[in-house]
C-alpha cells in the first residue's frame, strides 16, 4: 500500500437501508430518523436513508417519505434512497419538491440476466430502458448513483465477464450518471478480481467516480476494500455491525450475508493513516444505539475489542 496515507475516503453508511431490509423488526419511523441523523452527526458525508420500494415487496420502507419528511438537510451530506423504477424516482421527485426527502438516488442494474430477472422482474434490456426514464424522470434533481449488482460474480450465472461490468459503466456514463457502485452482492470477490475491476474501470471508463459495495458474506470484504484501496478507488460503503445484504426473503449464501462493517473499516483505515472524516469514538457510540435498535449484539470486532491505539495520524491529500 504504497501511497495510502496520502488520500481521504468517502464513506457511505448504509445501515438503514441495506442493513434493515435484512431485518425482520420494523423500526419505528422515529428511530430510523434519529439513527440517521446520528451517522451525519458523527462525521458520514454520504448515509443510505431509505428506499423508495413498493411497501408490498420490503415492508420495512413503508414510511420512506414519512422519514425523510423529518429529516433535517444540512450542508455537505448527501442522503440516499434506492429507486428500483420509474414511479419511486416520482416518488422521490415529488418529495423534493415538496422541501424534503433526498438528494441523492440508487439506479440498479444487474451484470446478468438471471439475477435481473429475480431481482428486477425484467432483463437487462428492459432494465436498461428503465434506467433512462429514471434519469429522465429525476430531472437533474439528485445526484445520480449507478449501481451494477452481481458485478464480481452471480449465484445463478457464476462468473462475470468484466467487459460486462465496464459495458455498464460506459452506459450509466452515457445517461449522465457520474458515480457508479460496484456490486459485489454474494460476497464472491478476491482482492486479486477486486483490483482488476476497478484498475480496468478508472482505466476505461475515467469519467465516473466508481464506488465498491461488497458483502462480507465470506469473511473477505475489508480484505478486498484494501485492494479497492490500493487500485485507487475511494468511495465505499459499509454498515454499522455489517448488517444487511440482501431482502429478508432473498437466502444467497444459506442466508447467510453482511456489509462490511462500519466500525471495523473506519478502525483499520485510521489505523493505516487514511483519513475517514468519522469520530471513531463517537462510532462505537453509535454502534451501541444500532444494537439497542435492533435489540442484539451486532457483529464486528471493534465493538468487542476496542479501538486500535496505534493507527496513524491521517494525511490528506
Amino acid at each position: 500500500m504504497s501511497d495510502a496515507v496520502n488520500h481521504e475516503v468517502m464513506l457511505c453508511e448504509c445501515f438503514a437501508r441495506d442493513g434493515l431490509q435484512h431485518e425482520t423488526t420494523q423500526l419505528p419511523t422515529a428511530t430510523k430518523t434519529a439513527l440517521v441523523q446520528r451517522f451525519a452527526d458523527i462525521g458520514f458525508r454520504r448515509v443510505e436513508a431509505t428506499s423508495y420500494s413498493n411497501p408490498k415487496v420490503i415492508p420495512q420502507f413503508a414510511d420512506a417519505s414519512d422519514m425523510l419528511r423529518t429529516l433535517a438537510r444540512r450542508d455537505g451530506v448527501f442522503y440516499k434512497a434506492t429507486c428500483a423504477n420509474v414511479r419511486a424516482v416520482e416518488r422521490a421527485v415529488a418529495d423534493a419538491e415538496a422541501g424534503f426527502g433526498a438528494n441523492e438516488i440508487s439506479l440498479l442494474v444487474s451484470a446478468t440476466e438471471t439475477h435481473s430477472m429475480k431481482n428486477l422482474a425484467r432483463s437487462r434490456n428492459d432494465q436498461w430502458r428503465n434506467i433512462a426514464s429514471m434519469v429522465d424522470a429525476a430531472g437533474g434533481r439528485f445526484r445520480l448513483i449507478g449501481t451494477i449488482s452481481m458485478a464480481l460474480g452471480c449465484p445463478f450465472e457464476g462468473y462475470v465477464d468484466p467487459a460486462v461490468v465496464l459495458a455498464s459503466a460506459m452506459r450509466f456514463e452515457a445517461l449522465g450518471v457520474r458515480y457508479v457502485t460496484v456490486g459485489d452482492t454474494t460476497g464472491v470477490a478476491t482482492p486479486v478480481s477486486t483490483r482488476a475491476i476497478f484498475k480496468a474501470l478508472m482505466r476505461d471508463v475515467p469519467g465516473v467516480t466508481p464506488i465498491a459495495h461488497f458483502h462480507d458474506t465470506r469473511g473477505t470484504g475489508i480484505a478486498n476494500y484494501v485492494a479497492a484501496l490500493d487500485a485507487g478507488v475511494r468511495w465505499f460503503d459499509c454498515a454499522i455491525g455489517g448488517v444487511g445484504g440482501h431482502p429478508v426473503k432473498v437466502k444467497y449464501g444459506g442466508g447467510h450475508t453482511g456489509n462490511v462493517c462500519t466500525e471495523d473499516l473506519v478502525d483499520l483505515f485510521a489505523a493505516m493513516g487514511v483519513a475517514t472524516g468519522i469520530d471513531r469514538s463517537a462510532l462505537l457510540d453509535v454502534v451501541a444505539e444500532c444494537e439497542a435498535a435492533l435489540g442484539r449484539t451486532l457483529d464486528g470486532r471493534v465493538s468487542r475489542s476496542g479501538l486500535n491505539p496505534l493507527h496513524l495520524p491521517a494525511v490528506r491529500a
